[in-house]
């Protein structure tokens, strides 16, 4: 009985790992609809979204089975009530690079993005899947000093997006209106995908110490940017 419970636990740690997966993948297709104007791209990212879905409603399902019928403690607790709260953020990652994609199929047949800021956005969508590829590394390894590396990898993406409005703010700007909306939300989207990454490793950072990253690295956490703490739902 002991194995088969050990097992379930195991599997929803594989589901998140696949959901980590397919959603920085889906980061990358969505950046290169984007960039190369591929309706046919952007439409089969949107419609991937829902797969992200099913695999977290089926976690969540054997999550609380789990919580119903073995009543965890302890770290076995913790693994369920973290994998609950980082389905969420990998399913939230998911959304976003959706919301990517629709941005393509918005302004089909033309590029979203005008040529001179198509290297930033590249530069982002590349750093989110990379982001998101680390983040499932350290779901599998439960490697801390991984997790709390992530941290500092963001500010890479805190830079190319404070780059963007540098160009929206300038006075050379050109593109319009609806372009300048457009590149703002979009590099939203790419700054929040990161954060999500980053929050998937702060809960492994819990889930495998009991404490919080900011508790373990206090010097990083005052220089953060805002990203939510493990503990928030």
């Amino acid at each position: 009985m002991r194995d088969a419970y050990h097992e379930e636990l195991d599997s929803i740690s594989d589901s998140l790992v696949d959901m980590a997966r397919f959603v920085g993948s889906a980061i990358g297709r969505a950046t290169t609809a984007m960039l190369d104007a591929d309706l046919k791209l952007a439409e089969s990212v949107i419609a991937a979204d829902e797969k992200v879905d099913d695999i977290q409603r089926d976690l969540e399902s054997r999550a609380i089975q789990l919580l119903a019928r073995q009543q965890p403690v302890a770290t076995d607790l913790r693994i369920v009530v973290t994998s609950l709260r980082m389905s969420a953020d990998l399913e939230r990652s998911g959304d976003l690079a959706q919301h990517v994609a629709k941005v393509a199929r918005l302004r089909f047949p033309n590029s979203a993005v005008p040529s001179d800021l198509q290297a930033t956005l590249l530069e982002m969508g590349q750093l989110a899947q990379r982001l998101m590829a680390k983040a499932a590394e350290v779901i599998i390894t439960k490697d801390v000093d991984l997790a709390m590396q992530l941290e500092q990898d963001d500010d890479a993406m805190d830079d190319l997006h404070r780059t963007l409005f540098q160009h929206l703010m300038d006075d050379r700007w050109h593109h319009g209106i609806e372009t300048a909306v457009d590149v703002t939300l979009l590099g939203r989207y790419y700054e929040r995908f990161a954060d999500h990454a980053v929050s998937v490793a702060r809960r492994v950072v819990y889930l495998v110490t009991g404490d919080y990253a900011d508790e373990l690295d206090p010097a990083a956490a005052a220089a953060g940017d805002g990203t939510a703490p493990v503990e928030s739902s």
